[in-house]
């Protein structure tokens, strides 16, 4: 997960721009940069890998410069190579950038008709063309922002530097965060207010699609409409724990909040966008040698392995064994030699994963290993480390990093379609657009906020609920009811529903709300007759559908939750966050501890 942080300082700034580096290191990243404007020009200074390097190159090569900019970033399509890292300078700007330009492949065809010459791989570069561009045309750099921010598409978080205007810095996010902080004749701004915390105390969180204007003066704060509006400015130093949470109430809501960037950070370092290929971290991994496939995992990441067993079958059309790691070990089971085992694990340190990875190792399996900590035991025994990107969770219940494993399976399931000569060059070429497409639509998911907090007081007061789904929406079935069991303590179940009738239909009265998560498509006219047998027997339906399947199907519903449309194969990125929402506002309304459930750990190291 990528960090920012600007300073407009009243002396060289570099020092304490790497110093909020480091502050951001837990963030994860593999290469680092500082961009100032001192003597009428923009310099910078970048390194691939840790932030040893870059403060190695600034002792070499000192930078001044009282306003600057500065970047830790994963790598993405091109490497982790300096030439890749941030600030991307182009013409009089300078910019740093978190997230995704979903669009940013039709604007780099547009700016290479122009004739202008890109220097890295990224989707950043195109953001600096974009403003450069208008600069070139005449106008001041505020306007010039302005006119690029509504081009832009996806989830982002942006910091511009000017070389005609030392005084000022730009922010602007969409789907990703910014924090702006107010000093004494200095001002800042930063991904979080962790990186601040040395700085100021006074912050100011950025809402959803503002940008700032940042002087040594003061800070004016724009909407997206333009509109100069105020935001509040609060406290930020009372603990570390509120520097934490930002302004939101509970980790775990800031975390369904981060998803449109961490997902974003992740699909990064697997899909090459200029050649709309997907590809792996380790590139010479011989999938098309692998003849089955076994995954294991624990709770959350065990359903997220349940959504890849049908990605992986129907793209790559390989047999997949599928085990709850408790398990595994224990049933004696028969592993075919040369086969790949994969194990999901946000911490890497589960202990039954943990265990079951080690016993298929004996069995003479190759191990690959989705996880978010890369230094982690897992990590560390991994053939092929498939790492997310989703940044420290400290919730207890998974929410983004179970979206981000969800990233990564699905593109390892389409590499590995490719590497089995199942899937041809522009069926490749599709998946990389729909999964790029994945941030925006969980942005968009989560502006029905408000209306899934209503829908939570129809399910607040009950005792058992139900959850239905068929395909990929079973899993989803599966992880709306352990998240609702985790953080609120009522009793709930997934099936597929199709199942409903051979024994759960028992169950139905009018007492029993049932979730329905049904996107319109293919299944959908059987999940609506599912629906059917239940409204007969009194049950309370809640749908979880596009406008379309709501359109359809949405009369007689107790309530309905409404999603963007998306694509199949990213409806289950999308169609977490509302059965996320759901279980943490009936949580809050039941006032119990969302982020530290009774009983719960967040890495379950024993077995």
């Amino acid at each position: 997960m990528c960090g920012i942080i600007g300073i407009l300082g009243n002396g060289d700034v570099a020092r304490r721009l790497l110093d909020g580096l480091k502050r951001l290191e837990y963030r994860g990243y593999d290469s680092a940069g500082i961009a100032t404007v001192h003597d009428g020009m923009i310099d910078r200074r970048r390194a691939a890998g840790k932030l040893a390097n870059l403060a190695a190159r600034l002792a070499e090569s000192p930078l001044p410069g009282a306003t600057g900019i500065a970047h830790t970033r994963w790598a993405t399509h091109g490497g982790p190579t300096e030439d890749n890292a941030h600030p991307h300078i182009v013409g009089d700007v300078s910019v740093v950038h978190n997230g995704i330009i979903e669009n940013f492949k039709p604007l780099r065809d547009e700016l290479l008709a122009e004739g202008r010459t890109f220097l890295s791989q990224t989707d950043t570069e195109v953001v600096a063309h974009l403003i450069a561009r208008e600069l070139e045309r005449g106008q001041p750099p505020r306007d010039a922002v302005a006119t690029v921010l509504p081009r832009l598409h996806g989830a982002f978080a942006l910091a511009v530097l000017f070389r005609t205007e030392p005084d000022l810095l730009i922010a602007a996010r969409l789907g990703a965060p910014l924090t702006v902080g107010y000093g004494d004749g200095e001002n800042y701004l930063g991904s979080d207010a962790h990186a601040l915390a040395p700085l100021t105390r006074r912050i100011a969180y950025l809402a959803e699609g503002d940008w700032a204007a940042v002087t040594r003066g003061g800070i004016e704060i724009y909407d997206r409409t333009n509109v100069r509006v105020e935001r509040l400015i609060v406290d930020s130093g009372e603990t570390v724990e509120v520097i934490d949470k930002g302004n939101y109430p509970f980790f775990m809501l800031k975390e369904i909040y981060e998803q449109p960037v961490v997902v974003a950070q992740t699909l990064r370092s697997y899909l090459q966008r200029v050649d709309e290929r997907v590809t792996l971290p380790i590139p010479d991994f011989d999938l098309g040698a692998i003849r089955r496939l076994t995954i294991v995992a624990c709770g959350t990441s065990f359903y997220a392995g349940m959504v890849a067993k049908y990605w992986f079958e129907a793209f790559a059309r390989i047999p997949v064994d599928l085990d709850v790691a408790s398990e595994f070990r224990y049933r004696a089971p028969v592993m075919e030699p040369g086969g790949l085992a994969l194990f999901i694990s946000q911490s890497g340190e589960t202990a039954d994963t943990l265990a079951a990875l080690q016993h298929a190792r004996s069995e003479g399996q190759k191990i690959a290993v989705v996880v978010n900590v890369p230094t982690s035991t897992m990590a560390r025994e991994a053939d092929l480390l498939l790492p997310t990107h989703a940044g420290p969770e400290i919730g207890v219940a998974s929410t983004k990093a179970f979206t981000c494993q969800l990233a990564v399976l699905a593109a390892l399931a389409a590499n590995f379609a490719r590497a089995r000569g199942r899937m041809s060059a522009a069926d490749e070429k599709a998946i990389v657009r729909h999964l790029a497409e994945a941030p925006a639509a969980i942005n968009a998911a989560l502006a029905y906020d408000d209306a899934i907090a209503a829908v939570a007081a129809n399910i607040a007061e009950a005792r058992d609920v139900l959850y239905l789904g068929r395909g990929t929406d079973f899993p989803l079935a599966l992880e709306g009811a352990l998240k609702l069991k985790e953080i609120s303590y009522i009793h709930a179940e997934g099936y597929a529903a199709g199942e409903m009738k051979h024994g759960p239909i028992a169950l139905i009265d009018d007492h029993v709300p049932v979730i329905v998560i049904a996107p319109s498509g293919p299944l959908f006219d059987k999940t609506v007759s599912n629906m059917q047998e239940v409204r007969a027997r009194g049950g309370r339906i809640v749908l979880i559908s596009d406008y379309d399947g709501i359109a359809a199907a949405g009369d007689g519903c107790a309530a309905t939750i409404t999603m963007p449309k998306v694509h199949p194969l990213i409806a289950p990125l999308v169609y977490a966050v509302p059965v996320q929402l759901l279980a943490y506002h009936v949580a809050v309304l039941k006032g119990t501890d969302v982020d530290q459930p009774r009983n719960l750990a967040k890495s379950v190291t024993v077995e």
